[in-house]
């Protein structure tokens, strides 16, 4: 990940290899700008350095107010840099998305139908992480407390879509036989794994910072495939004990496509690659987490229309496995947002503890 805005930041790279230089190195260098000049930030603070970047193989840029108030030029997601592309992806999708509840809300009444409350809940929580992503990735650079407490905002978004994301496969997706098999930890699990992943996340962002080690990748990336494992196993059953006169339907083709589309997405967060095979040739587009950003944005939007579409088509069997627990799994998804919203903020008190420190 970039950070947002600013003068480019040439980063050399350590003798002999393609890799930059660890985040020590970084720390003591003159940032060289286009034209010739220097700019001489002594030294930078960790945020200025991106997360993973001994794997990422980019150039990187940087926002010479890094500690000045935000401006208009500072926030600016149209001009170029590294960032540019996570940015709009996520904004552009959560304006569809907004655009596609306008259009779904004049034909669901999502107030008097209680078996609307997961489509609602899944949308939303769609939008949310969206936004949040979107905010992230734009205004992370404020200042060293602020690129904390944006990404922990942003793993709030993650843990609320994760929980939206299961509710939605559970209620709508699932087949009788396997409702059958978990429906007494399902949603218990759904909601423990979607706060282990926010917990997990900001714990990893304060405690290992820049680390791609394996204790950091463990903290966030384990919960999160366990998340995904137990949300998932809905649709994984349906597509595989869909009979053949099933196969066409519309729904299961959309779920076929949002599992590619995160498994495909799955690879580029975890390998660096196409930078690695070009080194110095992505500085600004075709970078892995780009990739994976676009790879995400097409699940969360063939799941959202798959959904939908298990809404329409399959009352007759979501209503009689859920009965009148709507409301059950909407006090769930509450739990879920609040336990998240207070695990981030404990670490943002921790964060402006360790700055406070530092700086007396």
């Amino acid at each position: 990940m970039g950070l947002a805005g600013g003068w480019f930041c040439s980063v050399p790279r350590a003798p002999g290899t393609d890799r930059a230089p660890d985040t020590d190195t970084l720390r003591m260098e003159n940032l060289v700008v286009p034209g010739g000049g220097e700019l001489d930030f002594g030294c930078v603070m960790a945020t200025a350095v991106p997360e993973k970047l001994s794997r990422l193989f980019v150039n990187v840029r940087q926002v010479p107010q890094l500690l000045a108030p935000l401006s208009p030029s500072t926030v600016s997601s149209a001009e170029q840099h590294n960032e540019a592309i996570n940015v709009w992806t996520h904004l552009v999708a959560a304006l569809i998305l907004l655009l596609r509840f306008q259009q779904l809300s004049q034909r669901v009444d999502f107030g008097q139908d209680p078996h609307a409350q997961p489509l609602l809940i899944i949308i939303v929580a769609s939008i949310t992480y969206l936004t949040f992503s979107t905010l992230a990735h734009l205004l992370q650079a404020k200042s060293e407390f602020w690129h904390y407490s944006f990404f922990f905002m942003d793993y709030v978004g993650v843990a609320v879509y994760q929980y939206g994301s299961a509710l939605g496969h559970y209620y709508y997706a699932i087949e009788p036989g396997w409702h059958e098999k978990v429906k007494g930890f399902y949603m218990p699990g759904a909601v423990l794994l979607a706060w282990m992943s926010c917990a997990g996340s900001c714990y990893a962002k304060f405690r290992y910072h820049q680390s791609a080690g394996l204790l950091s990748r463990l903290c966030q990336e384990m919960p999160s495939g366990l998340a995904y494992m137990l949300d998932i196993s809905p649709v994984v059953h349906r597509i595989y004990t869909a009979p053949p006169s099933e196969r066409a339907d519309p729904a299961l083709l959309y779920h076929k496509c949002q599992v590619l589309f995160f498994l495909i997405g799955a690879f580029f967060f975890s390998h660096p690659y196409p930078e690695k095979w070009f080194p110095g040739k992505c500085h600004f587009f075709g970078q892995s987490h780009q990739i994976f950003h676009v790879c995400l944005v097409l699940c969360t939007l063939a799941q959202i229309e798959a959904v939908v579409l298990d809404y329409e088509s399959r009352r007759h069997i979501y209503s009689s496995l859920h009965g009148d627990l709507a409301h059950n799994f909407s006090a769930l998804c509450l739990v879920t947002v609040t336990c998240s919203v207070l695990t981030a903020m404990c670490m943002a008190r921790k964060v402006q503890n360790k700055l406070s420190f530092k700086e007396d």
